[in-house]
């Protein structure tokens, strides 16, 4: 039986490398040794943590000349600024530094929140700056209330355009963002069981949220402050604003919301709205899937359901949508550790394959590669490793341009059963995932034109000095010992024994890698090891192990 009991024991090292993974962008050797001597519990009270920015604003090293620099710490309109589609990934780049330097739940949360609430930062999205406000508002909330967030997102001013709230009007309804918000956002559908009828809501319930959500519209010069948050939003248009009452249908217990009577009213109106939403148990439900696909596996079974889903949506429910409680309870579950049955075809640790994102991120840490400071050597950082290589070449190639997904849906890993997360994998993606690792280890985009990444993998002394490797001379416990990092679930001797054989060793026995390493120790030649340590891990970062985690 599925159990969200929780795993009492220490971590150990392989439940340990499973939450990192799962919960981090951040996974690295000293951080593995750290939470293998801890239980769950005390391993989620370090990850909900919160910490402050590594990286506090994103810059534009552009044009070299003159860069724009903190551009959006600018007074100046934000759609006086060139390049706005650059800019929006330099914002993505900075979202990326600080979570891979944070090693805590708050950027895994807070990029599951942007599969949630989403908008294509490259497709009618506003401008960069309005951008980052969004990926902010995120952040504020990764730790916080998601019932307190699907308020506040309705008057993003990158939401408010995405999704055409801004010219929903009395005069002129807009039922997009009523539409996604209920479907995608918050309830879901449920079964059809009548034309317009989605079981937990009907057409008739978008028309009347659509007449709640009149007159908020985009602020664009960024001078309304939310004074929770402090981040720029939009704003209230009483006089576009419908003044009727909305009469919602049996799915939502036949309430009706009364009509707002000042623009400050509108507010109330919209809580009101948003109260009646989440007053559901189908939305706690439906957020708790999302939750579940999103850090344990795609497949959500009848049991899993009944043990798993149903009593996290309570205490979801119970706690008014706080987020941090219902993920401890899932990430310290003995499910989670997959401790709750024997049976070993439906296991969770190695069950999801990776993002791009989380794929960039776990070898960038884990094998410890050089990267440009963003603060000093913006260019190389901002321009040539991220949005050159990063951006533009490897996201791009293996379809998840971060924060742009294929439409207002998501990717498709988060959302399109059955396929889930295999849906990363496909013919036109696997040159971009293969040939990651070979590019920084290379220094080269292997990807595609060969330019310099400006990051790179030193991989001799990575090894030497890194402290990945118990006794890096021996070329047995140097295979295992990467294969074990690496791959979700530890190799047999066999599969540890070809990747030795055939790309360390290469036909000569093992004494042979002893006296390379010793004389590249004594002599710091490293002629004979590199090429060999580089094709090793190069094979080892693109084989079927290495994609799922």
């Amino acid at each position: 039986m599925a159990s969200l009991n929780p795993n009492t024991n220490a971590l150990g090292t392989a439940f340990a490398k499973h939450l990192l993974k799962r919960a981090t962008f951040s996974y690295t050797k000293p951080l593995v040794d750290q939470f293998a001597a801890l239980t769950p519990q005390q391993a989620l009270d370090l990850l909900l943590q919160d910490s402050p920015l590594v990286l506090q604003t994103p810059y534009d090293p552009l044009p070299t000349a003159s860069p724009d620099g903190f551009w959006t710490e600018s007074t100046a309109l934000p759609s006086t600024f060139n390049s706005q589609a650059r800019k929006a990934s330099l914002v993505s780049g900075w979202w990326w530094y600080n979570a891979i330097n944070t090693p805590t739940l708050k950027y895994k949360l807070s990029h599951f929140l942007t599969t949630r609430f989403t908008v294509e930062k490259s497709n009618g999205a506003g401008t960069s700056t309005e951008f980052y406000d969004h990926i902010r508002l995120h952040l504020f909330y990764a730790f916080g209330n998601y019932k307190t967030l699907a308020k506040k997102i309705t008057l993003d001013n990158s939401m408010l355009l995405y999704l055409n709230n801004t010219a929903n009007n009395k005069n002129s309804p807009n039922e997009n963002y009523a539409r996604e918000f209920l479907e995608l956002f918050t309830i879901g559908k449920g079964p059809q069981i009548a034309p317009g009828n989605y079981t937990n809501y009907t057409e008739a319930d978008i028309v009347e949220a659509a007449r709640v959500l009149t007159g908020f519209k985009r602020k664009n010069d960024r001078s309304v402050i939310d004074p929770v948050t402090g981040i720029p939003k939009g704003y209230n248009v009483f006089t576009q604003h419908n003044l009727n009452p909305k009469v919602f249908s049996s799915a939502f217990n036949n309430t009706t919301i009364n009509t707002a009577t000042s623009d400050i009213l509108m507010d109330v109106e919209l809580n009101d709205f948003v109260e009646m939403v989440f007053n559901q148990m189908a939305t706690a439900k439906n957020i708790c899937r999302k939750l579940y696909i999103y850090f344990v596996k795609g497949n959500i079974t009848p049991e899993v359901e009944t043990d798993i889903i149903t009593p996290l949506a309570q205490l979801l429910y119970n706690s008014n949508y706080e987020l941090a409680p219902t993920v401890r309870k899932l990430l310290e579950s003995q499910h989670f550790y997959d401790l709750d049955d024997s049976n070993a075809t439906d296991e969770t640790i190695g069950a999801i394959i990776k993002s791009p994102l989380q794929q960039v991120s776990e070898i960038c840490t884990y094998l410890q590669a050089t990267i440009p400071d963003p603060t000093t050597d913006p260019l190389n950082f901002y321009n040539q490793f991220w949005h050159k290589f990063v951006h533009d070449t490897f996201l791009t190639g293996s379809n998840m341009i971060l924060f742009d997904p294929e439409n207002v849906a998501g990717h498709l890993a988060y959302y399109q059963a059955p396929e889930f997360d295999r849906s990363w994998i496909s013919s036109s993606t696997l040159i971009a995932r293969y040939r990651l690792g070979e590019s920084l280890l290379d220094g080269f985009n292997r990807i595609s034109g060969n330019a310099n990444t400006a990051a790179k993998i030193n991989i001799s002394t990575v090894i030497q000095n890194g402290g990945l490797i118990s006794d890096a001379s021996d070329p047995v416990a140097l295979t295992t010992e990467l294969c074990n990092a690496i791959f979700a679930q530890n190799p047999d001797a066999d599969r540890v024994a070809y990747f030795m054989n055939s790309f360390l060793l290469q036909g000569s026995v093992n004494y042979y890698w002893t006296d390379a390493w010793n004389t590249y120790l004594s002599s710091a030649n490293n002629s004979v090891v590199e090429p060999r340590l580089k094709l090793l891990l190069s094979k080892l970062l693109s084989s079927p192990e290495s994609q799922i985690f």
